[in-house]
């Protein structure tokens, strides 16, 4: 029987993680060449991007180019807004902004982890998706605006104090450091390492899931889905095997060297200066 799929992501949004997923990336090297150069292995890091004065011009172009992306990628979202539907739009099932409902599931979630009660019927967002998402948005504006205020002190001190600067350094890093942490552990985890999704989350890569697998996570979406009509829209071929061979390969590179970054930023944790 050929495999039924539905689509998840679109293009662009696929376009936007892996830009995300690159960038990113970059920026965790290249801070961690910085914030540990006085290392062995700060130095080697850094050696990677041709040293400490590259690795910086680095880190700052890229940064500004994650900003560039994070203003389209909020362009994007307003674009997507059904302005004569606005309330629905918002805070309908098919948004990824947090609704009451997610605080139940979440509270069912937590009772059927013990034993009591069922697991909530999830649409197409789970709360747990929805957190993974807010995570990152709200974190890239404080190292946006910090990364800047360093990039140009002398513009900075025009408007505001210089001590500010000094905050400006320890926001910055302790929001990389967390960034560092949350992404190369628990996103890794939600996203690829829980037993329905186990070896990858394919979605993101392919822009599709299975009906089988979709109505085993998600089965308020496809019933949904089925009630509205739009499951046959949605539907979707199956991955070219050669193309989900390139994205395990890109993906699980990808994964080795977040967690090569974050076992090295464990062992070397107590060079860490946040000032």
């Amino acid at each position: 029987m050929p495999m039924v799929c539905i689509k998840r992501f679109g293009k662009l949004d696929r376009l936007f993680h892996l830009f995300l997923m690159l960038s990113f990336l970059i920026q965790s090297a290249t801070g961690f060449s910085r914030l540990f150069i006085t290392t062995d292995w700060g130095k080697r890091l850094s050696g990677v991007f041709g040293g400490y004065e590259t690795s910086t011009s680095i880190h700052r172009w890229v940064g500004i180019f994650m900003i560039a992306g994070f203003l389209l990628h909020i362009v994007f979202l307003v674009a997507r807004v059904q302005w004569r539907n606005l309330r629905d739009s918002i805070f309908g099932p098919d948004s990824i902004v947090p609704t009451y409902r997610d605080v139940q599931h979440l509270w069912r979630r937590i009772l059927w982890f013990f034993g009591i009660g069922t697991s909530p019927r999830f649409d197409r967002w789970s709360y747990w998706e929805k957190f993974d998402y807010w995570a990152v948005f709200w974190g890239l504006p404080l190292l946006a605006i910090t990364g800047l205020m360093l990039i140009y002190p002398f513009q900075t001190t025009r408007v505001v104090p210089g001590w500010t600067l000094n905050i400006a350094v320890l926001l910055h890093r302790a929001e990389a450091i967390l960034a560092v942490s949350y992404i190369f552990i628990v996103h890794f985890f939600i996203g690829h390492a829980r037993p329905s999704s186990f070896p990858m989350n394919e979605a993101m890569f392919s822009g599709s899931v299975t009906v089988e697998s979709a109505m085993e996570e998600k089965p308020a979406w496809v019933e949904r889905l089925k009630k509205e009509g739009k499951l046959e829209v949605i539907e979707a071929n199956p991955p070219a095997l050669w193309y989900r061979v390139v994205y395990f390969a890109f993906g699980y590179t990808a994964l080795g060297f977040g967690i090569y970054l974050l076992i090295n930023g464990i062992v070397y944790s107590p060079h860490i200066r946040l000032h």
